[in-house]
């Protein structure tokens, strides 16, 4: 089997370096902290024009409009990778909601918002869990009641990533208060500015306010801000929730930390030794390494089913789990690797890399249970994925006995 790739592909990987290393003094740094930082923003913009970012998004909507090829995307991932340059911009706009919109949406509103989002100009946040409907989403309670042309919203709305500097949320409501509760949801799309939204910061343990509350109290909607038709949005949602967890457990973000760890270790050193050559962090570093080119392998399997039109089946189902927890072991080798200053956080003439190992290492933790917690995960890999018996429900009585 021949795993070289042609002269065509070497000929572009060649490309991509040379535009690394053209612009990486244009690339963002640690210290350009801010969703809409003016050189954040303009990175991306010059990425989408090159075509490494948006890259088969079509023009029409704001992307470069390339036809889809694995193997090119796998190498613009790769090099940037190897680099440390930033690649593009991602999140809950760019990595959720485009792709709901290019599958689902209307003309109009793909138009209207997937340009300006792929640009970093408009930030989203995602109204789905509730104090009560976690891992239970379809049991929410937040409402929405037609009035004219309008949709008038009241609830709550809890774990909203961003939502304290987002400039547009997707949300689901309760339209139809007696169908049954997969079937009463819809996904409406709504400005943050809206009269009677009210976003309270919960702090997480990064000290960073990384999680919101949101109260509705009468918020006013227009109806034709819904994506899909109304009662239809857990079909809309789950079509979302899918593209979350492929962003969650990216294997280009692990192969990037990977990298980074490397030259940590390559830099470090104990009792005079680099870490590089001490056997047990190296085979830390090579046990993770064979997890990353594993996760690579399979995004490129489900890579290939998407431009198939096929599902991806188990495949896809295991991204989310396997992702967050590879995401979070690795953090914790970075910070290991700097010894006693791993542990410093916040303000410290030792701190490294403006402390974004540790602040990783927390944050990371949390998505182990965001996004749909690891326990929720191995039941959807058990019953859809591997056709096991669905877990039994203990029954009430029992229950309360």
């Amino acid at each position: 089997m021949d795993l070289q790739f042609s002269a065509e592909y070497e000929t572009f990987r060649e490309e991509v370096r040379s535009f690394i290393e053209a612009n990486r003094d244009k690339a963002p740094t640690y210290a350009d902290k801010g969703m809409k930082n003016p050189k954040r923003l303009a990175w991306q913009k010059l990425l989408i024009e090159n075509g490494y970012a948006a890259r088969t998004i079509p023009a029409d909507y704001g992307g470069y409009g390339a036809e889809p090829d694995i193997l090119k995307s796998r190498i613009i991932a790769e090099e940037f990778a190897r680099s440390g340059v930033p690649g593009g911009l991602a999140g809950q706009g760019i990595s959720m909601f485009v792709p709901t919109l290019l599958e689902l949406g209307t003309e109009e509103q793909k138009k209207e918002f997937i340009g300006p989002t792929l640009r970093g100009e408009i930030i989203w946040c995602q109204g789905y869990s509730e104090p009560g409907s976690g891992s239970d989403l379809a049991s929410l309670k937040t409402a929405a009641v037609i009035d004219g042309d309008d949709y008038v919203i009241n609830g709550q709305k809890i774990w909203t990533s961003t939502a304290k500097y987002a400039d547009m949320m997707f949300c689901l409501v309760r339209t139809e208060a007696d169908a049954p509760k997969h079937q009463g949801i819809s996904y409406l799309t709504f400005s943050m500015e809206t009269p009677g939204i009210e976003v309270r910061p919960l702090v997480d343990m990064t000290e960073a306010a990384g999680f919101n509350e949101v109260f509705f109290t009468d918020v006013r909607v227009p109806r034709n801000q819904i994506v899909g038709k109304p009662g239809e949005g857990w079909f809309v949602a789950n079509a979302t929730l899918t593209h979350e967890r492929g962003m969650l457990g990216n294997p280009n973000a692990a192969v990037e930390r990977l990298f980074a760890i490397a030259d940590i270790m390559h830099k470090e050193t104990l009792n005079g030794e680099r870490l590089i050559d001490n056997p047990v962090f190296r085979d830390r570093l090579v046990k993770l390494q064979s997890k990353v080119y594993a996760m690579r392998a399979n995004g490129l399997r489900i890579t290939t089913a998407a431009t198939k039109g096929e599902s991806a089946g188990l495949a896809g189902l295991i991204v989310k789990l396997q992702g967050c927890e590879l995401n979070h072991q690795l953090a914790a080798l970075a910070i290991d690797a700097m010894g006693e200053l791993g542990a410093l956080y916040g303000q410290s003439d030792y701190l490294r890399d403006d402390g974004t190992w540790q602040a990783k290492y927390m944050f990371d933790l949390g998505l182990i249970i965001g996004g749909g917690t690891a326990q929720i995960q191995k039941n959807i890999i058990s019953e859809r994925g591997l056709k096991m018996p669905r877990e039994p429900k203990v029954q009430k009585q029992a229950a309360k006995a």
